[in-house]
């Protein structure tokens, strides 16, 4: 770890704060961002975000109906988005413990193949319904999302750090 970088001691995270990231990302999905290449999928970003960091809160059920969402919203195949949100959450808790250990590059590197995944399983179950394969472009929202996980974690973690240097005059 690096000397002089701070040490943040976490409040506990709102539940409301949850609710309002998950609401967040899939209104930023509902903008018409996915003609062009590349566009993250927010909420499998934060899903991936909260299943790492809050796997009691937000699990495999909280992601099936996410995904059930998604998958209204996109008028793709019912269950596509879900079963992917599903499979992503599900690795991503198993994953939690190890991946918080490492910094912010190597976490990201952690998240890459999840988010890789959950595009496969939705290119694959696109397929089978459709026969038609979506692209190799396809894959590059994950690239996109992997480079946008530090600012995400840093935009969702700072409800909850504490000042550094403790001030007197503040109560936290």
């Amino acid at each position: 770890m690096a000397g002089n970088r701070p040490h943040y001691i976490l409040l506990p995270v709102s539940p409301l704060f949850i609710t309002f990231s998950l609401v967040c990302a899939f209104m930023l999905n509902l903008l018409p961002l996915g003609r062009w290449v590349g566009a993250p999928d927010f909420v499998a970003v934060v899903l991936v975000f909260w299943s790492i960091h809050q796997p009691r809160r937000v699990g495999i059920g909280v992601a099936f109906m996410m995904g059930l969402l998604m998958d209204v919203h996109d008028a793709s195949l019912l269950g596509e988005n879900a079963l992917a949100y599903t499979l992503l959450s599900y690795f991503a808790i198993m994953i939690h413990r190890r991946v918080l250990w490492f910094p912010m590059m190597t976490q990201a590197m952690h998240v890459f193949p999840l988010l890789l995944m959950a595009q496969a399983v939705q290119a694959f179950v696109h397929f089978t319904a459709s026969g038609r394969f979506p692209g190799l472009l396809h894959f590059a929202e994950s690239v996109v999302a992997v480079a946008l996980w530090p600012v995400i974690t840093w935009l969702l973690l700072a409800p909850q750090r504490r000042a550094v240097d403790r001030d007197h005059t503040r109560p936290i």
